[in-house]
């Protein structure tokens, strides 16, 4: 039986079309046992990632900053302001605003990493862009807020969790670095941990999807215009980040990068963040937007990696091809050489 609202029956908090159920003990209990076993999952598959860093080429990146510089505009230019447009273009109320601009100041996504590697792009760059994005969020995202959201809101009611983003990087550094170091003395080990890790990490990505969908179900009855700009929003950040690398000269390996790392935002510390700052009352509003973006940037990364392993396929199937047609021509013309012998000039 539903409530006048038409809310279904179990909700707490109603408004509109928004309902939130808060979680239950059990719900808590099992979000704490499920946060630390996904913690050591994450830091094991980031460990394997390093194992394809080459300490060389990743220093490179440092030295040579231009692919850094690149992500960084992307990062914390382009998906501020096009959360920014999005909000302003859809009307949304002020708090589901500053909550899309939160989602869009945020650092990259450890989970664009394991992309990175099955799109054959630039693991040494996606590495570095997650790893100083991480970095610099902490000034960043103070800076980013302020400018965007203070048609909207105080933006001192906004609560940065510096000590999640300090973990966050922790979580990513430490592992790595380990990673690059075992590449470095033991490059054949490296390549099988390597193999293993990029499986368990694509594992760990679905999962991490399955679980917030468990945890937060009771939150899908949500506005409709919050659900098309989840939907909007990783898609530009994807296609801009892909476009601005291009542009800027950048390899076709690295703009798949650059484009991974863009629209691959920290999902899990926009919620933090959202639920450090606004009240039970406020969340009704904005709770599951932050899951409705990782929801969305993973099926959209998973379709590009699908056209890209197909285009890899069709491109394999036609350059063997090719290379077929060049070895019989190369034959035929042997051949007619040897038969035609007769008419060469003679050799003095």
């Amino acid at each position: 039986m539903e409530k006048d609202t038409g809310c279904p029956a179990h909700t707490t908090v109603c408004e509109e079309a928004s309902c939130v159920v808060f979680e239950r003990d059990s719900n808590a209990v099992l979000s704490a046992v499920l946060s630390a076993v996904l913690t050591v999952l994450l830091a094991m598959v980031m460990f394997s990632m390093g194992c394809n860093v080459e300490i060389g080429k990743f220093l490179g990146h440092i030295k040579r900053p231009w692919g850094i510089c690149v992500g960084f505009l992307c990062q914390f230019g382009i998906m501020p302001l096009m959360g920014f447009i999005l909000s302003v273009a859809f009307q949304i109320i002020p708090i589901q605003a500053v909550v899309v601009l939160i989602m869009g100041c945020c650092p990259g996504g450890t989970a664009s990493n394991v992309l990175a590697y099955w799109v054959d792009g630039d693991m040494d760059l996606s590495v570095s862009m997650t790893t100083f994005s991480t970095l610099l969020a902490l000034g960043m995202m103070p800076l980013c807020l302020y400018i965007y959201t203070k048609m909207w809101v105080d933006t001192g009611s906004i609560i940065i969790p510096y000590d999640s983003i300090g973990t966050s990087l922790v979580a990513l550094v430490i592992p790595v670095s380990i990673g690059m170091f075992v590449n470095h003395k033991w490059p054949q080990k490296a390549k099988i941990i390597l193999k293993i890790g990029s499986i368990a990490g694509a594992i760990l990505i679905v999962l991490i999807a399955v679980v917030g969908g468990i945890l937060y179900q009771s939150a899908w009855i949500i506005e409709p215009r919050l659900w098309v700009i989840g939907t909007i929003f990783p898609i530009a950040g994807y296609s801009l980040g892909f476009f601005l690398a291009r542009v800027a000269g950048q390899p076709w390996h690295r703009c798949r990068t650059v484009a991974l790392e863009t629209g691959m935002q920290n999902s899990q510390l926009c919620s933090t963040i959202v639920q450090l700052s606004f009240t039970p009352e406020e969340l009704n509003l904005v709770f599951t937007f932050p899951l409705i973006y990782s929801i969305f940037q993973i099926i959209f990364a998973a379709i590009l990696l699908g056209i890209y392993i197909g285009y890899k396929k069709c491109r394999g199937k036609n350059t063997a091809k090719f290379s077929e047609r060049e070895d019989n021509e190369t034959e035929l013309e042997s051949t007619c050489h040897k038969i035609n012998g007769g008419f060469q000039p003679d050799e003095k």
